[in-house]
C-alpha cells in the first residue's frame, strides 16, 4: 500500500509538471525569440540613426564600435552591416550581397528571419520619401538556441525538485495512511485471537477514526456477549440446582413409600418439570438479554407456585414456609423475572439461613414491597451480592444474588438487603395504584 500512495503521488506530480511544463516551455521559447528581435530592432534603430545623415549625402557612414553590453540579458554578438538601396556592402559585418531579409526591407517597416547559422533583422533607412540605404542586423543562432536551452534546463532543474517533494510528501502520506491501517489489521488479529481488551489509536484522520470507533465498539459488544454468556452458565447451573433438588426428593419420597399412588408422584414429577422448564426459558431469556413483557402482576398465582415448590423442600429439611400479603398493591412487572428474583432469594433462605421462611407482600408508598426472610443471622460488614471474583474463590450465594438484583433493576425495580439479622430481603417494585 506504502508503495502504491508513493507511486500514485509521483505519477500525478509528474503529469501535472508536464501538463504545466510544456506549454511554459513553447512560451519561454517565444519570449527568447521576442527579446532577440527586440535586440536586434534596437541594435539596427541605433546604427540607423548614426548614418542616415551620410547615406544622405552619398558618403560611406563610419560604424562606431559597439560599447559593451552591461544587460546580461540581452543577446550578445550582434553584428551591424549597411547596404545601398541596390544591395551592395557599404560598411560592416555581412555577405557582400544583399540577401533576402535585405531585399526584403525595400518593401516593409521590417523583416526578420533565420538565413543559415544566424537570426538577421533589417530595417530601411529613409530620407524624406527616399530610400538610401538597408541596415542588418544578426547574430548566431546558436546564442538564442543557447539562452532557450538555458531556461529549458533550469525548468527542468525545478521539476526534479518538485518530483522529489512530492515524493517525500508521497512517503510521509503512505507512512500517515499505512501505519494506522496497519494497527487496525494488528487490532483485528489480536480479537480474532480472543483479546476483546485491545483499543486501536486515533490518528486524527476521520475516516480511519471511524473504522477504529467501529470496531472498538465491536469489540466491547463481543466482550460482553462471552462474559454474558460465561454467566450465563454459572447463573443457569445455580438457578437449576433448586428445582432438579425438588424433583429429585419427590422421586426419593416416592420410592420410599412404595404404597403411594403412583399417578399423584408422575404428576407432581411433570408440574416440578413444567417449572423446570420455564426456569430454563427464563435463563436463556436472560442470556439473550430479551425481557418478558410486563403486565400487572398477579400476586396469588405467583404466591401458589412458590407454595408449590417450596413448601415440599423446607418441610423436608423440618423448616416452615409462610406466605402473606396476597391482596397487596397491585405492581407492573413481568412474571418470570419476579419468579426468578423471588427463586434466588427462597433458595439462599433454604441453603444459607434458618428457622421458619416468610414471604411477605406490602404496600410500600409508590412500590410494591416483597420481603423474603427466614431467622438466619448474615455477618456484619459481609456484602451478600458479592462479585464473580469472590465466588470463584469460595462457595457462596452472590452469583444468585447478583442476577436477582439484575432481574430487579431490569423491571424498573430494586433489590436489598433490609436486614441482616433476621436476615431480611426485600424487592420493590414501581406499584400502580388504582384511578380514584
Amino acid at each position: 500500500m506504502r508503495r502504491r500512495i508513493v507511486s500514485l503521488t509521483v505519477l500525478a506530480a509528474v503529469l501535472a509538471i508536464t501538463l504545466f511544463g510544456v506549454p511554459l516551455a513553447l512560451a519561454v521559447a517565444k519570449f527568447h525569440e521576442g527579446a532577440s528581435a527586440h535586440d536586434l530592432e534596437r541594435a539596427a534603430d541605433t546604427v540607423a540613426l548614426d548614418v542616415t545623415g551620410d547615406l544622405a549625402n552619398g558618403r560611406v557612414p563610419e560604424l562606431k564600435p559597439a560599447k559593451p553590453d552591461e544587460d546580461e540579458r540581452r543577446i550578445r554578438g550582434i553584428k551591424i552591416a549597411v547596404y545601398t538601396p541596390t544591395g551592395r556592402l557599404l560598411a560592416g559585418d555581412g555577405p557582400a550581397t544583399a540577401d533576402d531579409l535585405v531585399r526584403q526591407a525595400h518593401q516593409t517597416d521590417m523583416a526578420i528571419g533565420t538565413l543559415g547559422d544566424e537570426v538577421v533583422l533589417t530595417i530601411p533607412v529613409l530620407s524624406g520619401a527616399s530610400l538610401v540605404g538597408v541596415i542588418r542586423a544578426a547574430h548566431p543562432r546558436i546564442e538564442l538556441d543557447r539562452r532557450i536551452w538555458l531556461t529549458w534546463l533550469k525548468m527542468a532543474g525545478l521539476g526534479v525538485v518538485a518530483i522529489g517533494t512530492s515524493w517525500l510528501i508521497g512517503r510521509r502520506i503512505a507512512t500517515r495512511l499505512a501505519r494506522p491501517l496497519e494497527d487496525l489489521a494488528d487490532t483485528a488479529e489480536r480479537l480474532g485471537e480472543g483479546d476483546f481488551t485491545v483499543r486501536t489509536r486515533r490518528t486524527g484522520v476521520p475516516e480511519i477514526d471511524q473504522v477504529a470507533e467501529a470496531l472498538d465498539v465491536t469489540s466491547a459488544r463481543i466482550g460482553e456477549t462471552l462474559e454474558r454468556e460465561r454467566t450465563f452458565s454459572s447463573d443457569a447451573s445455580h438457578q437449576l440446582r433448586t428445582p432438579l433438588t425438588g424433583l429429585r426428593l419427590q422421586l426419593e419420597a416416592a420410592l420410599e413409600s412404595p404404597d403411594r399412588d403412583p399417578y399423584a408422584t408422575i404428576r407432581d414429577g411433570i408440574v416440578s418439570a413444567d417449572r423446570l422448564e420455564r426456569t430454563i426459558d427464563d435463563l436463556l431469556a436472560l442470556a439473550k438479554q430479551t425481557r418478558a413483557p410486563r403486565a400487572l402482576l398477579d400476586l396469588g398465582k405467583l404466591f401458589e407456585e412458590v407454595r408449590q415448590t417450596w413448601h415440599g423442600l423446607l418441610a423436608g429439611r423440618g423448616r416452615a414456609l409462610r406466605i402473606s400479603g396476597r391482596e397487596a398493591l397491585p405492581a407492573r412487572a413481568a412474571d418470570a423475572a419476579v419468579r426468578q428474583v423471588l427463586a434466588v432469594l427462597l433458595d439462599n433462605a433454604a441453603a444459607h439461613g434458618r428457622g421458619t421462611v416468610s414471604v411477605l407482600a406490602r404496600d410500600a408508598g409508590d412500590a410494591l414491597a416483597i420481603d423474603v426472610s427466614d431467622e438466619g443471622v448474615i455477618a456484619d460488614g459481609h456484602d451478600p451480592f458479592v462479585t464473580r471474583e469472590e465466588t470463584e474463590e469460595r462457595e457462596g450465594n452472590g452469583i444468585g444474588l447478583r442476577l436477582a438484583r439484575s432481574l430487579a433493576e431490569a423491571e424498573g425495580g430494586r433489590l436489598r438487603l433490609t436486614s441482616p439479622s433476621p436476615t431480611t430481603f426485600t424487592l420493590l417494585l414501581p406499584a400502580e395504584r388504582p384511578a380514584p
